[in-house]
C-alpha cells in the first residue's frame, strides 16, 4: 500500500508539473546581446516581475523587460514606474508621448522611437512634428503646448540645465506636479532607451531603423 501512495503521489507531482508546463505563458521574449528567457527558465523574482508586467496596462513584454528579468527586484521596480509614467501620469497623453520621442530621438533609440511615434501620432500630435523631430529638426508650426514641452525637454537635453523662462512656462502648462511628471517620463525612458541600445534590441520582424545618427 506504502509503494502504491507513493507511486500515486508521484503520478500526481508529474500530472501537475505537466500542467504546470501547459499553462506557462508564452513571453514573446526578444533579444541580441541577452538571450530571450523562457517563463520556464524564470526563477520567483522573475517570475514576479514578468506577471506583473502582464498583468498591468502594457500586457507586453516587448522593449527592455527581457533585460530587467536578469535584476528583477530593480525590474520590478522599473516596470512599476514605466507604467505610471505611461499610463498614469498627470502629463495629457500627446505632451507625455512627445516627451518620449524626444527622448528616443537623442538617444538614437529606434525601438523605442518605432513604438512611440505611433503612440504619439495616436494621441494626437501632429505628423509634421514627429517628422521634424525624426530628422533633428525643430517641428515648425507646434501648437502652444507642444512648444512649452519642446522647448524645456530641449533645453536639458542639449544643456543639462533648465532656463527659468523655460522652467516658469512649463509650470504654468502643467503645474508643478506636470513638471515633475515630465522629468519623470524622460528620465524612465532615458533608460529604457540605454537598456534596448546596449543590448541591441532587434526591431519586430520586417521592421527597419528609420533613426539616422545626428550630427
Amino acid at each position: 500500500m506504502r509503494f502504491k501512495l507513493a507511486g500515486l503521489a508521484v503520478l500526481g507531482f508529474a500530472a501537475m508539473s505537466a500542467a504546470q508546463t501547459t499553462n506557462a505563458p508564452d513571453l514573446h521574449l526578444r533579444g541580441d546581446r541577452f538571450r530571450p528567457l523562457t517563463y520556464a527558465e524564470l526563477n520567483p523574482e522573475q517570475k514576479k516581475l514578468a506577471d506583473d508586467v502582464l498583468a498591468g496596462d502594457r500586457g507586453s513584454l516587448n522593449g527592455p523587460y527581457n533585460v530587467f528579468l536578469r535584476s528583477p527586484q530593480m525590474g520590478d521596480l522599473a516596470q512599476a514606474f514605466g507604467d505610471y509614467t505611461r499610463f498614469h501620469s498627470s502629463v495629457p497623453k500627446k505632451l507625455n508621448e512627445f516627451a518620449i520621442i524626444i527622448t528616443a530621438r537623442y538617444w538614437n533609440s529606434q525601438y523605442e522611437w518605432l513604438a512611440h511615434r505611433k503612440y504619439a501620432a495616436d494621441a494626437g500630435l501632429g505628423a509634421d512634428t514627429i517628422d521634424a523631430i525624426k530628422t533633428g529638426k525643430r517641428p515648425p508650426a507646434m501648437k502652444p503646448d507642444e512648444e512649452v514641452v519642446y522647448n524645456f525637454c530641449r533645453e536639458l537635453l542639449d544643456t543639462k540645465q533648465v532656463s527659468d523662462k523655460n522652467f516658469e512656462a512649463v509650470k504654468n502648462q502643467l503645474g508643478e506636479k506636470g513638471l515633475v511628471d515630465l522629468i519623470a517620463v524622460m528620465g524612465y525612458y532615458h533608460l529604457v532607451a540605454m537598456t534596448l541600445n546596449v543590448d541591441r534590441y532587434p526591431l519586430p520582424q520586417g521592421a527597419k531603423p528609420e533613426l539616422q545618427p545626428l550630427n
